[in-house]
Formats: C-alpha cells, structure tokens, sequence
C-alpha cells in the first residue's frame, strides 16, 4: 500500500475525514434523504463543520480555492468519503469531476463566474451528455445542436441524466457545432446557465423507485447563450469529456469501496449478534464464506483502482486500467452488498438499514460513466491484439 503514496501524513488525514463522515454525516443520513428546508439546513451545517476542520474541497487545486493536494491523495479519502452518499456534498468534493474541466479548460471570467463559486460549495454544476433519443454508451450519436448566431449560440436539444440540474446554477452541454467535420470533433461544450430563457426542466426522472438525487431530464429550445459560454475550442467537446471522465472513474471506483466497506462493517456486525439454529451467523460456514469473499473481492478491487490511480498520475491515460476497474468495481459492489442483505435477512431489504438504498444505488454503476459492456469491450480489444504485451502491467 505504502508504494501507491499512503504517507503517514495522508493516513492521518484519511482518518479525520472518516471520523467526520461517520460521526457526523452517516447520523444525519435520514435527514437529508428529505427534501424540505430541514434537509438543506442540515447540509449547510455539514459543510460549514467540514470548513472549520480544514476538511473542505481537499483536492481541488489551491490556486482555485482548494485544499491543493495530491491526486493520489485525494484518491485515498474518495474512500473514506464514499462512506456515505452524502460525503461528497458535506466535503465539497462533489464538483471535482466539473472542476477539473473547468480548471483546464475555462477562461477567466468563466472561472471568475462558474469556478471559484463552483469550488466554495455556493453553486453546483451539472452536465448534459445523455440523450433518450440514442444508446448513451456510444456519444457519437448526440443529436443536440448549437449554431452560431452573431455573438451568441443557439442550442437546441433533449437530454435526460443531467443529474442534479433542478439545483444546478449551470449545465455544461455537449452538442453538435460542427456538423460536417468526423466523428468525435464534430461536438463542443457550452455552459448554459439554468435559468436561461429556453432550458426547461421536464422532471426528476423516477429511477430505482425513487426521484431523490434528481435524475432531470431536460430540453433546450432556442437557448441563447453568449459565444463566450463555449468551454475550450470549437471540436474539443470529447477531449473536455474524457479530461472530466478519467479521473472521475477512479473516483467513482474509490467511493464504491467506501460502500462497500460499510457494508461489509454491517453485514459483520450481524453475523456476530444474529442466533439462528443452535449458533450465531458467525460460527456457520456459509456466513464466513461471505466475509472471505466479500474481503478479498474489496481487497482486489482496491488495489486495481490504486494501481489505476498511480497510472494516471504518472501522466498515462490508463485506459485499460481504468476499464478494468470500472467494470471489476462495480461487480464488486454489487457482491458486497448483495451479501451483507442476505445476512441481515428480512431486515436488509428495510428501510431501517442503508442497506436496501445502497443496493439500488450500486445497480447504477454497471451504466453510468461507460456501461460494463463497453468498458469489457476496451480491454479485451487491447488484449486480443497483444494477449503478451497488451496488458499495462506486462
């Protein structure tokens, strides 16, 4: 472990920031589940505690507010934070994937206007990248369109999974812009402000049996936006994507540890407590099989998201790493979780547990951010090319 970069220093933070998620987040869980004032007042409370203890947009770079450190680091408390599903949002981590974007891409008064606010918890972003017209695992097919008009674009589209856009101050749209160039260059980004005359917010799309987490499902009909709101170059829309989805799949990754780790928490808690035919869950085989699993497949899935992390901070793109992961992860998750309800019985699939919420949540991970499919798809092309030396770590 200590060769991915776990400093004393670091194990030190990592246990500050797990003594804030699961002392005071996790409590506040069912609070914030709700939607009225008292939900919102108890993460305004949340995040200003995370401010006075130094815990607050750790990773983000210091030159935009941030807490400046490493991204190995960083991944490191993903983890920890990933505890609980509100753990970003208490630590403002829950903008990094825009803020990485917007730090390498944006102008000044785009980083004066979207950034710094961005990064101090006062906004929240969203991003429109799927559509229900197309498959969402193949991008290149995004219908959505913005045409240059004098000094301002006009953007016209559907999209759906613009999580977060009924809280968002801006959407980072992916459209078309130019129409007769190849492939991927065919698309830019646009930032499109929330409240711009033209972008409409369908609804919160019921997902899982739920529309908690706002799932929005949005059109944009002659939206004006200044030529200025374009993000990067004209063409760069799928350069911005992958700057933005790279990082955030180990990301993602790290957190699902994080859950999967509390459920292995619950589910061992209950093995020790639970007395059902002559002895405790515990001392049966079957159980302990379930702990051996569940440790080994946290264990494996953990150290191939590290050795991604590494890659990538080592300046590679680590594609292959970061596919294996992706998919690796999120069956691992699943398993977990899956595993720990079975011990809890009747009671795992209540609602007095996180457990039942956990396992629908984890059942996004094979789709969102590249589903399992594709992500299958790249690592078995690399290897069927070069089955010897196809594979990163040969």
């Amino acid at each position: 472990m200590g060769s991915y970069g776990l400093t004393d220093e670091v194990r030190a933070l990592r246990e500050r920031v797990r003594k804030f998620i699961d002392e005071e987040v996790v409590p506040s869980e069912a609070m914030l589940d709700g939607e009225g004032p008292e939900s919102a007042e108890t993460l305004a409370r949340l995040k200003e505690s995370a401010k006075r203890q130094g815990l607050w947009a750790l990773g983000h770079p210091e030159e935009i507010g941030g807490g400046g450190l490493p991204f190995m680091a960083f991944v490191y408390l993903n983890e920890v934070i990933g505890r609980s599903e509100y753990g970003q949002m208490a630590v403002g981590s829950v903008s990094m994937q825009d803020s990485i974007m917007l730090h390498l891409y944006a102008s000044e008064a785009q980083r004066k206007r979207w950034l710094e606010p961005l990064v101090a918890g006062e906004i929240y972003p969203s991003v429109g990248l799927t559509e229900p017209e197309v498959a969402g695992s193949d991008p290149t097919l995004m219908q959505t369109t913005a045409v240059l008009d004098g000094d301002e674009w006009v953007i016209n589209g559907h999209k759906w999974f613009t999580s977060g856009a009924n809280r968002a101050a801006f959407t980072t749209c992916f459209a078309i812009t130019e129409p007769n160039a190849d492939g991927h260059a065919k698309f830019s980004s646009i930032i499109v402000p929330t409240d711009a005359p033209g972008y409409q917010i369908v609804r919160a799309v019921p997902s899982m049996g739920h529309t908690h987490g706002a799932h929005c499902e949005i059109r944009l009909e002659d939206v004006r936006v200044p030529a200025s709101n374009l993000l990067g170059k004209r063409g760069e829309g799928f350069v911005i994507a992958q700057k933005r989805l790279g990082p955030g799949r180990i990301f993602h990754c790290m957190r699902w540890l994080g859950q999967a780790q509390r459920a292995f928490e619950l589910m061992c808690e209950r093995a020790k407590s639970r007395y059902a035919h002559g002895s405790m869950l515990s001392e049966k085989g079957e159980i302990q099989r379930y702990v051996a699993e569940s440790a080994a497949e946290i264990q494996a899935a953990r150290l191939m998201t590290l050795d991604a992390a590494q890659a990538m901070d080592q300046g590679s793109e680590a594609r292959v790493e970061i596919s294996l992961i992706k998919f690796w992860g999120a069956r691992m998750l699943h398993n977990v979780i899956d595993r720990a309800i079975q011990v809890h019985g009747a009671l795992g699939v209540t609602g007095d547990t996180p457990l039942e919420k956990m396992y629908r949540e984890a059942r996004y991970a094979r789709i969102y951010d590249g589903p399992d499919e594709v992500h299958r798809m790249v690592v078995a092309r690399r290897l069927l090319r070069d089955p010897v030396h196809g594979t990163p770590w040969s």
